[in-house]
């Protein structure tokens, strides 16, 4: 027999326990103390910054602040979760239990025919039915139980782990998505600087000819005509460079946003298109190819899909196998606080599953048509990845070609104008000559910025082809 102290201590202890986490909860709601991370924790920063950035530097931003990039960060952090919960399986499970019950019964036997009457002894119940009660019932105690070998438990750890892998290795494509978008709305922003430097160099030569019509119109050798020719041709071209600033303003804001970066921010591209490296020697097209296919992330996001999708399967498949778990439990049972009798349980559990309406077959058969239709992602996408390399070589030979023709066709246009001007400055021809080849070398400007663009759009294609775009000076 216990003693009565032993099982008085007991009680205690245990009622303690059991008030520890109300009590903790109580407190922490009083102090304002937070039980869990509040959720904004983990929102995007979006103070200002004032800094320079390269094109390679920007496509690492974005990979970083993105919010495509953020968004999957967190889809990876709860599959990492998940495959903690997979292994909370192989953990025990303990509990505290505290019942207080108070019961009444109702006897209502004798209405319905029963008779509880025995001759010469006074009668139990109320043969009218009674209410007896209350019934007190007080049950406190603890109880754990715990896996010891299930094979269907260690193939959902595996599975788990498994989508953890495929949800980080999608992670990291989108961070390379976002690399690629914040490359190209970088080089977009530097094209609209460049059309500005280009629309101010014009600007420069329109009012160097109005200038020059009106000192021949005041020396007596010029015409009106030619004065009204330079004011049309300087009102069109500053037209245009308002245009262009319009343009430098709103490609700064989308570069702002792809980077994530707050619209206050001020960034300054420290890079210029013509500035911009130019690849001298590629590997060949087949050993690109290859480069391609062991470091594109989203192929080796697909890879880790399909294994995950195998391991599903597998997973489900053994849940038909045994399972073996252990359990106990000791509490204290009675109607008096005073008098509680102790209670032990200790148990081995053995389950085997029988049959459970074909749900298995059909789970099954939904994971096979996944993993078919990530193998049928993954051979589309390793086509399109050797696409993506044969056209981006394509596309920077064919760039480059243009950016030397474009190149040559601005100098051919820039003389022509000298020339027209020195005519013109002479007398001996007007001012349409000269806003003729003003507007031609105007083209000329213009087109080979686009050669340029082009040529460095090709560039981080190529990169973005084989899984680099991060790597970009």
């Amino acid at each position: 027999m216990i003693p009565r102290s032993v099982t008085r201590r007991a009680r205690r202890a245990v009622l303690g326990a059991l008030l520890a986490v109300p009590l903790a909860i109580l407190g922490a709601l009083l102090v304002g103390a937070p039980l869990v991370a509040p959720l904004g924790a983990q929102a995007i920063d979006t103070s200002t910054v004032n800094q320079s950035l390269t094109l390679g530097g920007a496509a690492r931003l974005a990979a970083r602040r993105s919010a495509h990039a953020l968004e999957a960060n967190q889809r990876a952090r709860q599959a990492s979760a998940r495959t903690e919960q997979s292994r909370a399986a192989f953990l025990p499970n303990a509990d505290a239990i505290f019942t207080p019950i108070s019961t009444h019964t109702f006897n209502i036997a004798p209405q319905l025919g029963i008779s509880f009457a025995i001759p010469g002894v006074p009668a139990l119940f109320d043969p009218k039915g009674q209410v007896i009660g209350p019934v007190n019932d007080i049950n406190y105690g603890v109880r754990a139980s715990d896996t010891l070998f299930s094979l269907g438990a260690i193939a959902r750890l595996r599975a788990a782990k498994a989508s953890q892998a495929a949800a980080e290795a999608d992670a990291t494509q989108q961070a390379d998505s976002a690399a690629s978008a914040a490359a190209d709305v970088y080089l977009q922003a530097q094209r609209a600087e460049a059309q500005l430097a280009a629309r101010v160099a014009d600007s420069v030569l329109a009012a160097d000819l109005l200038g020059i019509a009106n000192d021949q119109l005041q020396a007596g050798v010029g015409i009106s005509l030619d004065v009204t020719r330079a004011e049309a041709q300087l009102a069109t071209v500053r037209a245009q460079l308002i245009a262009a600033r319009n343009n430098v303003d709103g490609a700064k804001l989308d570069l702002l946003r792809t980077l994530g970066l707050s619209l206050q921010s001020q960034v300054r591209l420290t890079d210029s298109l013509a500035g911009l490296p130019f690849l001298d020697s590629l590997a060949t097209e087949d050993r690109a190819v290859d480069q391609a296919f062991a470091r594109r992330p989203d192929l080796r996001a697909t890879e880790l899909q399909l294994e995950a999708a195998d391991r599903q399967i597998g997973a489900i498949q053994s849940e038909r196998l045994p399972s073996i778990s252990a359990y106990g439990a000791f509490a204290e049972d009675g109607i008096y606080y005073s008098v509680l009798l102790p209670t032990y349980q200790v148990g081995l559990q053995v389950t085997f599953p029988i049959f459970d309406g074909l749900r298995r077959e059909g789970r099954i058969e939904q994971q096979r048509a996944v993993a078919h239709e990530v193998e049928v992602r993954r051979r589309d996408l390793r086509q399109q990845v050797a696409i993506q390399v044969r056209r981006a070589y394509l596309d920077l030979s064919s760039t480059r070609q243009q950016v030397a023709a474009t190149s040559e066709r601005e100098r051919l246009a820039t003389e022509e104008v000298e020339q027209a001007r020195e005519r013109f400055r002479a007398g001996v021809a007007g001012n349409a000559d000269v806003i003729t080849a003003e507007q031609d070398v105007d083209g000329a400007r213009t087109a080979y910025i686009d050669a340029l663009y082009s040529y460095q759009l090709a560039r981080v294609s190529l990169a973005q082809a084989l899984g680099a775009v991060q790597d970009l000076p």
